[in-house]
């Protein structure tokens, strides 16, 4: 799958240069003489090749500034990969949707030619409560919410007063919430339990469970309630207040969209209008000195020294990296703190979409995993049917290193869901990616946040320090944790260093 990207990249002589991680005489940046006469190799170096560190430099080289791309791994993209399927078309392993309000990276998509189209949703979701399943319509008056009588009531509470503490919370400051202290003491679990009846608290946690497996990689006793309620709170531009269903949707949600040419050729185009020579792959960051007039950056295969750096990665990679002088508290408690998501994607692929021929979606929630939320994965024609199994926090553990196991189980989730138990068409392929098992990412999708982390830590995320600064989606006001928000923490940071040189 990285051979797709690396082909993507590595075209002509330029290419060449890019996979040796050199840069020839022909490649210097403009001004590079100017530059070496005050000891500095470029304006800037960026740490990361996904979209929040490609963004950033693209940025920056508008604005006249010569930027170099240091990326661990041998392809860009970060946490969007590609894979190829039958009929020229492709998958997703990584992040897959967009939907409205995610401004910025619509934007990009459209300058980059790549096309988006509408997440398929004719039909009936399902629903399994452990014994039954339940076909439903998203668009009668429970909306998304399973139609649980056990929990349906403490769901809708949920959501309500999820919905209206996040309409209370500073996007750009969730510390500052008038009850920001009480919220970040506790656990979404512990507070389900003093929130949802006797009766429903049971099924609303398993239904809980299933959300957070999906979304962010783990579960709702590893995620604090501030945490959660800011991370509802910036699913929006701005415009309009961010909202759990905004967050869960397909039509106006999050998952509306998804690119023809997979998400990760976003950033195969950027890596093109960069410049492959202006990028150097597998090539970890080690050490990042930070002076009082220029940093030097140490990896692998360059060390290369700048006016500033741009360190546009995940906080548990972050932390990995040697920093001279020593971080702040702030920043190094932060990166300590943030474990990544621990998430898994299964994609089945078969002849055709076999589900919507029995009018279902390809969407389910289930209570019992593996894949306890499922979606319609296939290309826009639909010449071929895809069946994506998210596969989260406990669930993904308990199958860590079980993939022949882990497939077996979710195709028969998926026969359960939509098959009624029975047989299903045998797929063409089955494609399982864990990115607990990637080096450079350790997990997706987002960094987590237990108690205490956003009031004692994360008001210093985004904080340049000294001639340092920070970028990916974990450090975004709006849409935290997605593609849209990679994108404009990218762009943040480049205006913070053009506004000081």
């Amino acid at each position: 799958m990285s051979d797709i990207s690396r082909r993507g990249l590595l075209q002509g002589a330029a290419g060449l240069s890019l996979a040796g991680g050199a840069l020839g005489a022909a490649a210097a940046p403009a001004g590079a003489s100017q530059l070496r006469r005050h000891g500095h190799d470029v304006d800037v170096v960026v740490v990361g090749a996904g979209l929040a560190g490609l963004t950033a430099a693209r940025e920056l080289q508008k604005h006249g500034k010569s930027v170099i791309v240091l990326e661990a791994r041998d392809r860009v993209g970060g946490r969007t990969l590609n894979h190829q399927l039958k009929h020229g078309h492709h998958g997703d392993l990584g992040g897959t949707w967009i939907g409205p309000t995610q401004t910025e990276i619509a934007k990009l998509a459209k300058e980059m030619k790549v096309h988006a189209f509408d997440q398929p949703d004719e039909g009936d979701q399902t629903y399994y409560d452990g014994d039954t399943v339940t076909a439903y319509s998203d668009t009668g008056p429970l909306g998304t919410a399973p139609p649980d009588p056990v929990a349906l009531g403490d769901i809708a509470l949920a959501v309500e007063t999820l919905d209206n503490m996040a309409a209370t919370i500073p996007v750009d400051r969730p510390w500052e919430a008038k009850q920001a202290g009480e919220w970040d003491r506790q656990t979404v679990q512990s507070w389900l339990k003093g929130l949802a009846s006797p009766l429903g608290y049971h099924r609303v946690s398993q239904l809980m469970s299933a959300l957070f497996e999906a979304l962010v990689g783990g579960e709702a006793r590893e995620c604090s309630l501030l945490y959660t309620a800011a991370y509802v709170a910036t699913a929006t531009d701005g415009s309009t207040p961010g909202t759990v269903e905004r967050l869960i949707d397909t039509r106006g949600g999050a998952q509306a969209k998804r690119f023809v040419e997979g998400s990760q050729v976003i950033s195969i185009r950027l890596a093109h209008h960069i410049g492959h020579q202006h990028i150097v792959l597998s090539s970890p960051v080690r050490k990042i000195e930070n002076r009082k007039s220029h940093v030097v950056v140490h990896s692998d295969r360059r060390t290369v020294r700048a006016k500033h750096v741009i360190v546009a990665i995940p906080p548990t990679l972050a932390q990995r990296i040697y920093f001279e002088p020593l971080l702040p508290e702030k920043h190094d408690g932060y990166f300590q703190r943030s474990p990544m998501g621990t998430l898994i994607k299964v994609e089945a692929f078969f002849d055709k979409p076999w589900w919507r021929d029995k009018g279902l979606t390809g969407a389910a929630v289930s209570v019992t995993g593996p894949a306890k939320t499922t979606f319609d994965v296939s290309p826009p024609d639909g010449k071929i049917g895809g069946l994506l199994g998210f596969v989260g926090g406990d669930e993904a553990r308990k199958y860590a290193g079980k993939h022949d196991k882990l497939v077996h189980d979710v195709l028969g989730n998926f026969s359960t869901f939509f098959n009624k138990g029975k047989k299903i068409p045998t797929p063409t392929s089955v494609v399982v990616k864990d990115w607990s098992q990637e080096e450079w990412t350790r997990g997706c999708p987002v960094a987590l946040a237990g108690p205490g982390v956003v009031t004692e830590y994360r008001n210093q995320v985004a904080k340049p320090v000294g001639r340092i600064h920070w970028a990916g989606t974990e450090t975004s006001t709006y849409w935290h944790g997605y593609m849209d928000g990679a994108v404009r923490s990218g762009q943040r940071a480049a205006a913070e260093v053009r506004a000081k040189h």
